[in-house]
């Protein structure tokens, strides 16, 4: 979730995904399953593939789970059928969300997300209501203390489409979601490694938000991401955690 201090917003996703690891490595299998299904087993010719399994590597996966979900998808071994649907909505303050999910069963994936966000102070939106808030783009994000003119070179020399400083000093770069790849591999070689990265549904706006109502859209976002059929949750709230 992008915000004013991307680092502290980072830093704050990803301590709570290692509170949830056991989900996590579910929800990660998923995604290498559908993700070998429509490309193939092999990460060399198979992007999303390469970025799903350098996501379950990040979280310190096992090598077997891995191998067991693409075997999955290409159907070496068995395994469930599952379709992406997306829902839109707005939560608290009027921030807007996404919720990307993989399913099974669509009719008790939508019951399930419409009860959190009607439950948390949400609505549920119709297609197409919040999508034109995202900019679909491969994100990076450096702690601060890089050093910020050597990774704007790197950056720019390896195809990126915009490299931005934040107030706290980390640095953003974006990318074309066709180029992520390829502009990530260029920049560890060239020795800058990313605290985040991804092809995500970046916010083009932020909904600042604080005390009750910051409460109030965690306890939504937490609600949403605890369903075991939602894979990614895009907001442009930015939630103050002081």
């Amino acid at each position: 979730m992008a915000g004013h201090s991307k680092w502290a917003n980072i830093q704050h996703r990803k301590g709570r995904q290692d509170e949830k690891r056991g989900a996590a490595f579910s929800k990660i299998a998923k995604e290498i399953t559908v993700a070998a299904k429509m490309g193939g087993g092999d990460i060399g010719f198979n992007p999303r593939l390469r970025v799903a399994v350098d996501k379950a590597k990040a979280n310190n996966m096992p090598k077997d789970k891995i191998d067991t979900a693409i075997k999955k998808g290409t159907g070496e071994l068995d395994g469930v059928e599952y379709v992406e649907v997306r829902y839109e909505g707005y939560g608290v303050g009027g921030a807007a969300i996404m919720v990307d999910c993989l399913t099974d069963n669509k009719t008790r994936t939508v019951a399930e997300v419409r009860h959190a966000f009607a439950k948390h102070g949400g609505n549920m939106g119709t297609e197409g209501s919040v999508v034109f808030q995202f900019k679909h783009c491969g994100q990076l994000i450096f702690a601060p203390g890089v050093d910020e003119a050597a990774l704007i070179d790197a950056a720019i020399e390896a195809g990126a489409e915009d490299v931005a400083s934040d107030d706290d000093g980390s640095i953003e770069v974006v990318t074309a979601p066709a180029d992520f790849i390829a502009v990530k591999d260029a920049l560890e070689a060239a020795g800058f490694k990313s605290a985040f990265a991804a092809v995500t549904m970046k916010p083009e706006g932020e909904n600042p938000l604080a005390g009750e109502d910051a409460a109030k859209m965690q306890k939504l976002l937490d609600a949403l991401e605890n369903l075991d059929d939602v894979q990614e949750i895009y907001t442009t709230a930015v939630i103050d955690e002081e």
